[in-house]
């Protein structure tokens, strides 16, 4: 039945945009992009922290399906997936758990009291992205609880300039993905629909997956005061072979919806900027621990967030003063962590001061947090970057950080899982100096960064005779690493070539704390270098050959090679996308293994 309404919702897309007619979207280079992620709107080159912006070029040009692809390129992002399209996938940010980095939807918190496993379920199609912010380093101060080692923030394209386009793919494992995207413009208003199914019979035993994405944005009232809807909903079912256990008569499988609604609107004056928004968001996770017998074990959590929040911005003599409210709700209901809820509030302050004739900012903010069951909490922070000329810029942040437990870390329980509900929230104190060079041809940056954390929970036993494993508050760990990024451009003929390298050196001193106890904490990624050639060498066909080598704290390493071709002809793009070229054999996350070689073939029509 669900196959038959999304057939015809994307035939009621494709009929509304039929005759529609192609316009070209203008791009904004990098060095004009406005970063929204924070309250004081700053171009990226002013910005004194460590960002990354994936554009809508770059998610164009890339032939990547999904974002979690997509972030496997950015340095000290750690996508731990579990099979092919993202069907599920962790996110880590420079050793952090997956539960302390935080996503952002147009600036809307998606986090999930449940667990941060969700987090990327709330990951848009990248049809109707504009572009990825990625901030790396403490950002409490900015964002609230769960920024713990980053946030990132996708901003959703504003128009689509009457425009529909459809897409097919097919290829490896029976994998069948078909999308339809609409952008429409009206006198005084405007939408972008997107509807999309992903499916694949798997690349081994239970591994198959059927995912739906809905997609729908609405500008109204353009004419005199703009009002901004959002709202997104996703369907998840895949089995979960080993997913969670290595129990090989299990056969687990997982179900999951994603969903959220959002309103917002910006008032605007010479000096003030004032933005209003409130948000509903919805998940559910249903998971059985053997598929064809959902009476031997299976959970239910069913959870809920309500947010009221207004972000403002005030410009004076003495600088740009940011500050906010977010008040917020959330509830879950499940049927092994219980029925449960809780009241956050957080106020947010942030001062940029611009000395020296603006080549020196100096930001100081606090957060001050409140929630019900773990009472007030304050983190403050510093930002501060010299530009050093107009083409070198050093910076520098300090600030305090925290999370505090998710409902499974506080009450779950199964046979060899128990929650504590005396957890403590996790907190670190980070430091972070670096360097910029941005030129016409090449560009790069590289960060030292330091985190000293306290109260970090991980899943522990006492002794390896006992296999129950225990959320615990572990005793204080360093984390400290660099990062290095650069990209340069050059012609040949009269097209542009770009190659672009990233590494990522991180060090911990969790194995030594707990090496034969610990759960999660034996995956951290030491070693992540990245390099990526695009290539045009005719006028309508692109390629990306990317390389990936990784190396974990518990010693294993692999490298990886994928690569792409886009052909465009008209208002038809051919896309193939190989994965894995050279089969290597690999695990990013517990004991699944990762696919073997393979190819997707595309179709993108623009109308």
């Amino acid at each position: 039945m669900k196959i038959r309404i999304t057939l015809i919702i994307v035939g009621l897309l494709f009929v509304l945009q039929v005759k529609a007619q192609e316009k070209v979207i203008k791009r904004d280079t990098l060095k004009e992009v406005v970063i929204t992620s924070t309250r004081i709107d700053l171009p990226f080159k002013a910005n004194s922290r460590t960002i990354n912006v994936i554009s809508s070029e770059d998610i164009k040009n890339s032939a990547a399906t999904n974002v979690a692809d997509l972030l496997q390129q950015v340095a000290g992002v750690d996508i731990r997936r579990r099979g092919t399209a993202g069907s599920q996938a962790d996110l880590y940010i420079r050793g952090g758990g997956f539960d302390q980095t935080l996503l952002l939807i147009d600036g809307i918190k998606m986090d999930d009291s449940q667990t941060g496993h969700h987090t990327l379920n709330a990951a848009l199609p990248i049809e109707v992205i504009e572009r990825i912010e990625v901030i790396k380093g403490p950002a409490a101060r900015v964002f609230g609880q769960n920024a713990f080692t980053g946030a990132i923030n996708i901003v959703t394209k504003k128009k689509l300039n009457n425009v529909a386009s459809v897409n097919v793919e097919t290829g490896s494992f029976g994998q069948l993905n078909g999308s339809v995207t609409v952008g429409k413009e009206f006198e005084n208003s405007s939408i972008i629909a997107h509807v999309g199914a992903l499916t694949s019979d798997g690349y081994r035993e239970n591994s198959d997956y059927n995912n739906y994405n809905y997609f729908l944005k609405g500008v109204f009232n353009k004419k005199n005061q703009p009002i901004e809807v959002l709202a997104t909903f996703f369907d998840k079912k895949f089995g979960a072979e080993n997913f969670y256990t290595t129990n090989e008569t299990f056969h687990e499988y997982e179900e999951t919806q994603n969903s959220v609604i959002g309103v917002s609107t910006t008032f605007k004056s010479e000096k003030l900027k004032i933005t209003p928004r409130v948000y509903w968001r919805r998940g559910q996770d249903i998971f059985l621990l053997r598929r064809d017998d959902p009476s031997f074990y299976r959970n239910l959590h069913i959870t809920n967030k309500v947010g009221v929040e207004t972000n403002a911005a005030y410009t004076s003599k003495a600088g740009v003063t940011g500050f906010g409210v977010d008040v917020s709700r959330v509830s879950i209901s499940s049927n092994n962590l219980g029925d449960r809820n809780r009241t956050m509030a957080n106020l947010f302050l942030e001062h940029r001061f611009s000395l020296a004739d603006d080549k020196l900012d100096i930001t100081p903010g606090i957060a001050v947090t409140y929630f019900s069951d773990f009472k007030f909490h304050a983190f403050p922070g510093l930002d501060l970057g010299f530009q050093i000329s107009d083409k070198v810029k050093a910076y520098g942040n300090i600030g305090y950080t925290y999370r505090i437990p998710t409902y499974t870390d506080l009450f779950y329980s199964d046979p060899v899982t128990v929650g504590n509900e005396n957890l403590e929230p996790e907190e670190a104190f980070a430091q972070e100096i670096g360097f910029k060079f941005d030129d016409t041809r090449f560009n790069a940056s590289v960060a030292f960064f330091n985190r000293d954390s306290d109260n970090l929970i991980d899943y522990v036993r006492e002794n390896t005779g006992n296999s129950a494993f225990t959320a615990t508050n572990i005793a204080q760990v360093n984390t400290k690493g660099l990062e290095f990024d650069a990209g340069y451009n050059f012609k040949i003929g009269s097209y542009t070539q770009t190659i672009s390298a990233n590494y990522t050196f991180l060090e911990d001193d969790i194995l030594d704390q707990n090496k034969d106890l610990s759960r999660y904490s034996l995956n951290t990624l030491r070693h992540q270098f990245t390099t990526r050639f695009t290539s045009k060498l005719f006028k309508n066909v692109h390629q990306n050959i990317i390389y990936k080598y990784a190396e974990r704290t518990i010693g294993t390493s692999y490298n990886v090679w994928d690569a792409s071709i886009i052909v465009a002809i008209n208002k038809i793009n051919f896309t193939i996308t190989a994965n894995n070229i050279f089969n290597a054999d690999y695990i990013e996350s517990g004991f699944v293994p990762m696919p073997p070689s393979n190819v997707l073939f595309g179709l993108r029509y623009n109308f």
